[in-house]
């Protein structure tokens, strides 16, 4: 069993674990590329706090940004999300498997 792929995807979730990342991540998956000003837009934090946030998500790869003209526009990176949900699966597929060694092992007792 490797760890490295879950280790890879530790930052990802490490990053989402804050609620106001989450909704960020949210906020550019349904709405696509936006602007740190669109995405403050009815945020319960300040534009310099979103802002924040946002390196964050850059940092664990899980958004980047693109000038255009004045504004910057931040968007999600599909793949490094892509990622994560995969080693959720492993997780899930190995706590499945270890439970069904546990209910054989259970009935056969």
């Amino acid at each position: 069993m490797s760890s490295a792929p879950t280790g890879d995807a530790a930052s990802v979730f490490a990053a989402l674990g804050d609620p106001t990342r989450l909704a960020l991540v949210t906020r550019l998956s349904v709405g696509g590329p936006s602007s740190i000003a669109r995405l403050a837009a009815g945020a319960s934090v300040s534009r310099q706090a979103v802002t924040k946030h946002l390196h964050v998500l850059a940092a664990a790869d899980i958004a980047h940004s693109a000038r255009l003209g004045r504004e910057e526009i931040w968007q999600l990176n599909p793949p490094r999300l892509d990622a994560a949900r995969h080693a959720i699966d492993r997780i899930s597929a190995q706590w499945d498997a270890a439970l069904g060694r546990l209910q054989r092992y259970v009935e056969d007792a």
